[in-house]
């Protein structure tokens, strides 16, 4: 791990999303009170920044209250939009915590193929390891066989037990199997990757009903969390998933990844105002030390390209 902060991470993940918003608020600045022409102008600059019609109009209203009577530069624009993406994170901003009893705590992720899910199923187990829990990850994705070993891969480089079966097996009992054999170590956590194809829902919503069934029967409580892995490079087509997947799978959290490097990582103001879900943690990069939960406060004023 290098001596950069995480901090210094996010301002270097969220550069191209930060001067993005800051080209798009350009030419806002006023020395006058603000305007309904400028106030329109300024959440078009924001929805063109992918923070969503939501967000930028709960943004616009918040300035038209206030109108900066005195007239606004470019560094106050951005600070007054840095307080109101900090007021739409706050509530959002949940890591997950590990509370099952009786142990294992089970996590369903999902997420479409590509979302960058089985790398963070990996990020998320060592997430997990630093905080002295106990890991076990489950191949639930027997629609691949690239997915299964894709997911021993990582296991092993993380060095995390790992339940799997083999290709076009049945899901639900891979989740049985490593629910019982978790349960008789004592693992803290099993997290459970799931099949990520969403040309056929009512397949996937099929397969899924049938691990809850599973499940259930285990433990009643299970699965604690269904977290849905979403790709920021996605824009507003990420929005979409949270959509289709809360329909088909109950989702309960967000993971977005991929912040790092877009243009688009506005969208992460978008899915907190428009779903309110919580949002346990984003990954700024591809060390597996990457993903991380967020300050809200400090997140903002990345965004908003405020304080660098």
């Amino acid at each position: 791990m290098s001596g950069e902060s995480w901090a210094d991470r996010l301002f270097g993940g969220f550069r191209k999303t930060s001067e993005r918003l800051t080209e798009n608020l350009s030419g806002i600045v006023t020395k006058a009170k603000l305007d309904d022409a400028q106030l329109d102008g300024l959440e078009d600059a924001l929805i063109l920044s992918d923070l969503g019609p939501r967000a930028a109009a709960r943004i616009r209203d918040k300035l038209a209250i206030e109108r900066f009577e005195r007239g606004l530069d470019d560094a106050a624009i951005r600070q007054a939009v840095a307080d109101e993406i900090a007021t739409i994170l706050r509530p959002v901003a949940k890591p997950l915590e590990i509370v099952a009893f009786p142990r294992p705590q089970v996590i369903l992720t999902i997420g479409v193929n590509g979302s960058g899910k089985t790398t963070t199923i990996a990020k998320l187990a060592h997430l997990f390891q630093e905080q002295d829990y106990s890991v076990m990850l489950a191949a639930g994705d027997t629609f691949r066989a690239a997915a299964i070993g894709q997911l021993r891969v990582w296991a092993e480089r993380v060095g995390v037990p790992v339940v799997a079966g083999a290709e076009g097996g049945d899901p639900a009992g891979i989740v049985f199997d490593a629910v019982r054999e978790a349960t008789a170590k004592g693992i803290d956590v099993l997290i459970v990757d799931t099949a990520g194809r969403l040309q056929n829902k009512r397949e996937l919503m099929e397969e899924l009903a049938k691990i809850r069934r599973v499940l259930g029967r285990l433990n009643p409580e299970a699965p604690h969390d269904v977290v849905l892995v979403l790709d920021a490079t996605n824009g507003q087509n990420a929005l979409q998933q949270i959509e289709i997947f809360k329909e088909v799978a109950g989702v309960t959290g967000l993971i977005m990844t991929k912040l790092d490097g877009t243009a688009r990582g506005g969208v992460l103001v978008a899915a907190a105002e428009q779903y309110g879900l919580p949002i346990h943690a984003i990954g700024v990069g591809e060390r597996i030390d990457d993903l991380r939960p967020f300050d809200p406060d400090l997140l903002a004023k990345v965004i908003a390209g405020v304080g660098r």
